[in-house]
Parts: structure tokens; C-alpha cells; sequence
């Protein structure tokens, strides 16, 4: 093998170049975005306060012998050829390949041409976000999930005056949980956010170009100078149509050790990958887990594989893992909550914005969910790994 190919700027992108570090032979990595690779989680919090630059996000790269080909997205895989298509009309070889390239933030559809609507997935959007909200005073976020919570968070504390979340589920973040999902949502109304949960957004009013309103269905008219669209994501993956590449619901299907199915020599790492989980639902038994330390741990052993002999390759599992900071609450979990098929609280301290919360599918552990409570995320991702590797995963 002489040259890897690493397609996507993010964290997998990043870690899968890290990994190479030490092979003999040529590392090019493409990506659609003009910086380089960058961490996001800040994004929401940090940058959007303004406590941390942009530029400071960045992750290392300096002594990274890497061929970057920036600000020229992948639009095509030839497997056959091993050549990647690029969106300048460049045509790239390799003879391994990692597909890294994520997610995007899912758009309205047919959102008015106004002004006041935004996304936030990238450096640009953070940074065009912040700008929107800097002497805003009346924000709508249409997303209650972890993005919209931490926006909502973040821009309190930067004294928006009027933060509203609106979302048809029942409490927010619903992955973690009524319990957990409904404790956040105490902690958000205590510092001034207001919340519409079960409601769905009929549409938009707007004058002189600009978005003014966020119209319910039940008619209500919530006041909005900006609207941060935080509809959760979509894979990047168009542009393996026709590759031979299977995607299941836009996600690239993985065997246990991250390679690709249907091509050779070609691995997938991070948010855009479904790979296999002993708690995944039928009938593909893949998950694809959208979390920072996953992504990591995905590329490391998604590269590892790649430049092993087959009988050295090792297959991928972790526990997923993920964190949030909102307010003085760090939000945590271990494993797979969309797995759960009920929550059983453990610990609630209101007071102390303590809480743990085990999330079991017919009895059986499969996550659990806790607020200022590091030690106990700690035991939990043990207890969920030494669960797994007791079955041979």
C-alpha cells in the first residue's frame, strides 16, 4: 500500500491521519471545508460566547505529513479504479481509503428567502451565528435536542433576553429520558429560557426581508429576530452513489473491523459509519452513534485495520460515550440509550442538580444517564464494556 486516502475534515478525518503518522508511503486528505480539520463541540458553547476564538479550535496538525486537499469536496468514488472524484475535477488514486466525512445539519425544507435563519454544524456557522445573536434580544431555537439545549444555554448567559425551544417531543433531549430530559428542562426555565414541547412550527413570518416570527400550529406567534434551525443531521454520503458502497439510510454499512461493504480496501470511521453493536436494532444489527469519543476511537481502529494483515485485524467496540455542558450541569452517558425501552432513576438530588438515571431494555443494561456525576459515568462505561466483552464483542 503507497498511498491512503483519508475523505472528510473532521474529528475521524483528523484521528485517521494521526494514526498514519508513521506509514512509509503517501497520505492525502480531502475535505469540503477550507479549514483544516477543527474540534466542533466548542462550537456551541466557547466560540458562541466568545470566551474562545475560532481559531483556537483547531486541532494539531503541524508535523503531519499529510497532501491537504481543502475546500474541494469528494462528489465521486470509482471503486473499481480506486479513484476519488473531487468537486474541481481532480481525480485522486489511492490504495486505501477511509470514508470520513459526517454529518450536516438537516435544513428546513423550503425555508423563506429571508435573512435571520441559520445552521450550526461548521466553524462559518458558529461564527455567523454568534454575529446574529450578539444584540439580538428575541431568539427561537426549532430543535430541542443537545445542539439547541447548549445554544439556548449559551445565549442566556450571553444575555440574549428571550430564548424560546421549540420541539414536538414531549421533553427535550429525549434520548436521555422523560426523567433526565424533563430535569434538564427545570434547569433551562430557571435561567429565563422558555420552551413550546409538543408543539410543530406551521411556519414564518417575516418583513423587509428578515424573519420576525415563528408561527405554531396552534397559532401562537412567537417573536424572532433570529431562528437557529437544530433539526438534528443527515450523512454526507451522496457522493458514493453508484460506488458500490452500501448505505443504509445514507449511513455507510461497516463489517466488525470498519471495513466497507460491497468495496475492498476501503474503511469508514465517525458519524457517517454503522457499524455493529450487540444492542443495535434489527434487522441490520448497525448503529451509527454521533458521538465525539466514538469518532476517535472509530478512525484509530479503522486505520489500524486498514494497514494490517487480515489475520492481525481486531474488530471495533466501545462503549459510546458522550458529554454536555449546559449551565453548571455536566450532562453525561455511557452506552446505547436509544436502546432503552425504559429509564429507572437511581439517584435525585434537584437541589444539587444531581441525577442518575439507568436506561435498561428489558431489564438488561444498556446506558445510563447522569448530572454532575463524573465517578458514576465512570463505573457505568466499565460495568457496559466488561457486558460486552463477556459475549465477545
Amino acid at each position: 500500500m503507497e498511498h491512503v486516502v483519508v475523505v472528510g475534515g473532521g474529528l475521524a478525518g483528523h484521528r485517521a491521519v494521526q494514526e498514519l503518522s508513521g506509514f512509509p508511503g503517501r497520505v492525502t486528505l480531502v475535505g469540503d471545508e477550507r479549514h483544516r480539520p477543527y474540534d466542533r463541540p466548542p462550537l456551541s458553547k466557547q466560540v458562541l460566547l466568545g470566551t474562545m476564538e475560532a481559531g483556537a479550535t483547531g486541532f494539531p496538525c503541524d508535523g503531519l505529513d499529510v497532501d491537504w486537499r481543502l475546500g474541494d469536496a469528494a462528489v465521486g468514488l470509482d471503486a473499481d479504479a480506486h479513484v476519488v472524484r473531487l468537486a474541481g475535477g481532480e481525480e485522486v488514486s489511492y490504495d486505501g481509503l477511509v470514508i470520513a466525512t459526517g454529518r450536516r445539519a438537516r435544513p428546513w425544507p423550503e425555508l423563506p428567502q429571508t435573512s435571520g435563519f441559520h445552521l450550526l454544524r461548521s466553524l462559518d456557522d458558529a461564527r455567523a451565528l454568534q454575529r446574529a445573536t450578539a444584540h439580538a434580544s428575541d431568539v427561537v431555537i426549532i430543535g430541542a435536542g443537545f445542539i439547541g439545549c447548549e445554544v439556548a444555554a449559551s445565549l442566556r448567559k450571553q444575555g440574549v433576553d428571550r430564548v424560546t425551544l421549540v420541539d414536538v417531543a414531549a421533553h427535550p433531549m429525549p434520548v436521555i429520558g422523560a426523567v433526565a430530559g424533563n430535569a434538564a428542562r427545570r434547569i433551562h426555565e430557571e435561567h429565563g429560557v422558555h420552551f413550546r414541547m409538543g408543539a410543530a412550527v406551521a411556519g414564518f413570518e417575516h418583513h423587509a426581508g428578515r424573519v420576525v416570527g415563528v408561527r405554531l400550529q396552534d397559532g401562537e406567534l412567537i417573536p424572532a429576530e433570529v431562528v437557529l434551525l437544530a433539526l438534528g443531521s443527515e450523512p454526507n454520503s451522496e457522493w458514493l452513489t453508484g460506488s458500490g458502497v452500501e448505505l443504509i439510510r445514507g449511513n455507510v454499512a461497516c463489517d466488525p473491523w470498519c471495513f466497507v461493504r460491497g468495496v475492498d480496501d476501503v474503511v469508514a470511521a465517525g458519524d457517517v459509519a454503522a457499524w455493529a453493536h450487540p444492542h443495535a436494532p434489527e434487522p441490520h444489527g448497525l448503529v451509527c452513534v454521533e458521538h465525539w469519543s466514538t469518532a476517535r476511537e472509530m478512525a484509530r481502529s479503522a486505520v489500524a485495520n486498514l494497514l494490517a494483515a487480515p489475520d492481525e485485524r481486531r474488530p471495533f467496540s466501545v462503549v459510546p460515550t458522550f458529554w454536555s455542558d449546559q449551565y453548571d450541569v455536566k450532562i453525561k452517558s455511557a452506552g446505547l440509550l436509544a436502546a432503552a425501552t425504559h429509564f429507572e432513576t437511581v439517584e435525585e438530588d434537584a437541589a444539587a442538580r444531581r441525577l442518575i438515571v439507568e436506561a435498561r431494555r428489558d431489564g438488561e443494561l444498556v446506558g445510563a444517564v447522569v448530572f454532575n456525576k463524573n465517578r458514576a459515568i465512570v463505573g457505568y462505561t466499565r460495568e457496559l464494556m466488561a457486558a460486552m466483552t463477556s459475549v465477545g464483542v
